[in-house]
């Protein structure tokens, strides 16, 4: 009976995702088709084979772009991750303070990306954004228009306001989601705080982690619009990320086949790392059982 149950269930559920593979596989094959041609127009084209794929490994600017991504991506992780474990531990368990907690976490989440980039864009202007105006009241010399430096760090800083509450609201979900025994005999055995999370909280924590990191990864790595709204990509190049470079090769100069073979590499980078950090995190947790 169990089985009929299970075999009716996927039934249910096999014309969602025939939509959905029906909607990703067009779009991906499109791509593929493009990335092997070189289109003069609707009705001239040429079959190039990997000549794209050669072209794109071998730019520079690209490399460029790639190792800004790798930076911005590896920052975003090391600072989100730990933030947002360390703030939903310090959240209360219970009471009227949690509502108010969660309300004012969503709200960055709340906000569009464009928006976002609009904010920060007034925020941090050097001569009346609150930020920029402070910073140079107490000494920074700080110009994100100006210094490649301050335009990446600015960047930074916005995606952590905007985006750590995810992270937190995830961790608070599965800390409240241990239950209380795992804590009782931790106080019985005399266990300090840092083995309590050692020991406890964290392995408990490795699914919610995984899809955390998973999903910030992802995000962060291809970030466009507020860096595009924020700083145009500049000043000079200091951040301009991949989507911004693909989206200059397929919109500005209509390069459908190069930009094509260049948005199968970044996401293959993506799928590559994204199961890189899906096996680490199952291994590590492994290890702690």
């Amino acid at each position: 009976m169990e089985k009929r149950e299970y075999q009716w269930a996927w039934l249910m559920v096999l014309p969602v995702v025939a939509v959905v593979a029906f909607s990703a596989i067009i779009p991906l094959m499109t791509v593929v088709n493009y990335s092997v041609q070189d289109i003069f127009g609707p009705d001239s084209r040429f079959f190039v084979g990997t000549e794209w794929f050669r072209i794109i490994l071998r730019d520079e600017d690209l490399h460029g772009a790639l190792l800004r991504q790798f930076g911005f991506s590896a920052a975003v992780l090391a600072i989100e991750i730990p933030l947002g474990i360390g703030l939903a531990l310090c959240m209360p368990k219970r009471g009227v303070w949690v509502s108010v907690c969660l309300v004012l976490l969503a709200l960055p989440l709340l906000v569009p990306w464009n928006v976002v980039g609009t904010v920060w864009q007034v925020f941090a202007r050097p001569d009346i954004g609150l930020a920029g105006v402070t910073l140079n009241a107490i000494g920074f010399d700080y110009n994100y228009t100006g210094d490649p430096f301050d335009a990446w760090l600015t960047v930074l800083v916005m995606d952590v306001w905007h985006w750590t509450s995810l992270v937190i609201l995830l961790c608070y979900a599965g800390l409240q989601a241990i239950p209380d025994a795992y804590y009782q005999a931790a106080r019985i055995d005399g266990a300090s705080r840092w083995a309590v999370f050692r020991y406890i909280e964290l392995p408990k924590l490795r699914g919610v982690l995984l899809i955390a990191i998973l999903l910030r990864f992802m995000d962060s790595f291809r970030i466009y619009a507020e860096p595009s709204v924020l700083t145009g990509g500049g000043p000079g190049n200091a951040t301009t990320f991949l989507s911004q470079e693909l989206t200059t090769m397929a919109v500005g100069q209509f390069d459908l086949g190069p930009a094509a073979a260049f948005s199968l590499i970044y996401f293959l980078i993506i799928l590559l790392f994204s199961y890189v950090f899906y096996m680490t995190i199952n291994n590590l947790g492994k290890g702690v059982k």
